[in-house]
C-alpha cells in the first residue's frame, strides 16, 4: 500500500515517482516543501501540480487519468461562434495576469472558500515575473470579463484556472489560448481533471502514463517571456 511522501525545504526539489500516487485520494502523491520557481517547474515537467487549502501543507498531485486538450480537438459549438462574433470582446496575453488570478482565486458561490492560496498567489505571480506563467484575458469596454492562467514549459501549456463574468467568457480565453498554442507549437493543453464543461470543448482523458510520455517528449527546451 503506497503512502505519501512528506518533503522539506531542505530536501531539495525531488518527487517521488508519479506510479507512487495514491488511488484514494485520486493522485495525491506527496505533502510539503515550498512553492519556489525550482520546485514548481521540477513538478510540472513530471505531471505534478499543488492543490490545497489555506491552512493545509503544500499538497502534490498526478491524477489518473489525466485530462488534456490537444489543440486541433478544440470543438467550438454554434452557439459560441455566434457569441464570439457578437459579445464584442476582446483577448489579449499577460495584460493583466494579477487580475486574472485574483478573479479565480474567489469563491465561485457564497460561503464557499477558495483552493488558491496566498502563497500560491505569490509563486505564480512569480512564475509570470520569470516568463513560465501566462493569462489569457477577455475585455468589454475596458471591463475584465472573463480569463484563464497558466503554465508553459516546451511545447505544453499546465492550464491552472479559469473564471467567467459574463456568459462564454472563460470559453473565449480558451479559444484564444488554442489559436496561439497553434501560433507557438505548443502540442497538448494540461486540463488536470477532466469536467463536462472541458469535454464539451474538445479535452478528452488519458493514463497518467501516456501523459507522462507526451512530457517527455515535449516539455523541453523551455520558451521564457511575455505573451504580450
Amino acid at each position: 500500500m503506497n503512502s505519501i511522501v512528506w518533503l522539506s525545504d531542505e530536501a531539495g526539489v525531488g518527487f517521488p515517482p508519479v506510479a507512487n500516487a495514491l488511488t484514494e485520494p485520486d493522485g495525491l502523491l506527496a505533502a510539503g516543501g515550498d512553492l519556489s520557481p525550482q520546485r514548481l517547474i521540477t513538478a510540472y515537467e513530471r505531471g505534478i501540480f499543488p492543490w490545497y487549502a489555506e491552512g493545509q501543507p503544500v499538497l502534490w498531485w498526478s491524477p489518473d487519468p489525466r485530462a488534456v486538450l490537444f489543440p486541433a480537438d478544440l470543438r467550438i459549438s454554434r452557439s459560441l461562434r455566434k457569441r464570439m462574433r457578437s459579445a464584442g470582446v476582446e483577448t489579449r496575453l499577460d495584460s493583466a495576469f494579477s487580475a486574472v488570478i485574483a478573479a479565480c482565486s474567489a469563491p465561485r458561490c457564497a460561503g464557499n472558500g477558495t483552493w488558491l492560496t496566498s502563497e500560491m498567489i505569490a509563486a505564480y505571480a512569480r512564475l509570470h515575473e520569470l516568463g513560465f506563467a501566462h493569462s489569457v484575458e477577455c475585455w468589454r469596454e475596458g471591463q475584465l470579463v472573463g480569463g484563464l492562467y497558466g503554465v508553459c514549459l516546451g511545447r505544453v501549456f499546465f492550464g491552472e484556472s479559469m473564471f467567467s463574468r459574463e456568459t462564454d467568457a472563460s470559453k473565449i480565453a480558451l479559444v484564444r489560448l488554442v489559436d496561439e498554442a497553434m501560433a507557438r507549437g505548443i502540442a497538448v493543453i494540461d486540463c488536470q481533471i477532466t469536467s463536462p464543461h472541458l469535454q464539451s470543448l474538445g479535452s478528452r482523458s488519458i493514463p497518467r502514463r501516456e501523459f507522462t510520455k507526451l512530457l517527455l517528449e515535449h516539455c523541453h527546451p523551455h520558451n521564457r517571456g511575455s505573451w504580450a
